[in-house]
């Protein structure tokens, strides 16, 4: 019913974006798609799973957060350094409320179906999917693949070396895929402390009262499943393990097959009956 790519949207701070979205005929649900730190919408194995879930009659919007150091002419990768050093934690939040809008608007208007609408996010996407999902009434569902339970934590501890970075304006993490020298500017930090208690992963958790899914793999190196296993704690859920697989489930990118990995399908799988049951 609607299939299209690179539609432009205007994100936080008035920056210029990308989204797809894939509708199948008679859809009987519709999910927003939140990638995670360092990630875009096409990356590895995200165009399979828009398929994936259009086959089992499951709308797709997927987007890229608009500060996520693509721009509209090259989706893929990080082309734009500073738009990623100027990222913020309330940025993704309300790229996520803009895409969600867009979402219903375009399910509810345009198409004139009454379908739910849900929110999947992988690794930090995971944890704004629960943040957003906990505030937003259009949402139903969350899934969240690999995410993290807590934002405070992935800052600075040490008083010296926050200062450090308050003098210098910037710190780099490395890309090990691109190898770039990525930015994060102090403002980060700043905006952080500014929405500190919106940004509360556990109490919004603690408040949720829709249902979620939480997928881990119990090999993740990059997010352990102990976070997982904390957000199942103050949701009163269980993690769906994947044993044997890692932060992306053994999806890479470039991801050249057509079919997704084994680990991964069963990540998919556990998705869709979820969310159509």
């Amino acid at each position: 019913m609607i299939d299209f790519k690179n539609k432009i949207y205007v994100g936080s701070n008035q920056r210029k974006s990308l989204y797809d979205c894939q509708i199948p005929e008679d859809p009987v649900a519709m999910i927003v798609f939140i990638h995670g730190y360092k990630g875009f919408k096409d990356w590895g194995g995200w165009n399979l799973m828009q398929n994936y879930f259009a086959e089992n009659k499951i709308g797709v919007l997927k987007f890229n957060l608009s500060h996520n150091g693509g721009t509209i002419n090259n989706p893929i990768d990080f082309d734009d350094l500073d738009a990623f050093g100027l990222n913020r934690y309330s940025y993704e939040l309300n790229d996520t409320r803009l895409i969600v809008e867009e979402a219903h608007r375009l399910i509810h208007q345009e198409l004139e179906l009454n379908i739910p609408l849900h929110l999947i996010g992988h690794s930090r996407g995971g944890g704004i999917a629960v943040l957003e999902g906990s505030q937003n009434d259009k949402i139903d569902k969350i899934v969240s693949w690999a995410g993290i339970s807590d934002i405070e934590s992935r800052f600075p501890t040490d008083e010296n070396e926050i200062e450090d970075w308050r003098r210098a304006g910037v710190r780099t993490v490395l890309n090990g895929r691109t190898n770039q020298e990525m930015p994060h500017y102090f403002s980060f930090y700043e905006d952080f402390i500014e929405h500190q208690e919106e940004l509360s992963i556990q109490a919004a958790c603690e408040s949720l009262k829709k249902p979620i899914l939480q997928i881990h793999g119990d090999m993740d190196l990059a997010v352990s499943i102990s976070e997982g296993l904390a957000v199942s704690q103050w949701t009163d859920t269980e993690v769906k393990v994947i044993k044997g697989s890692g932060h992306t489930f053994e999806m890479s990118h470039p991801w050249e097959s057509h079919k997704v990995s084994e680990g991964f399908l069963e990540v998919l799988e556990a998705s869709v009956k979820f969310l159509i049951d």
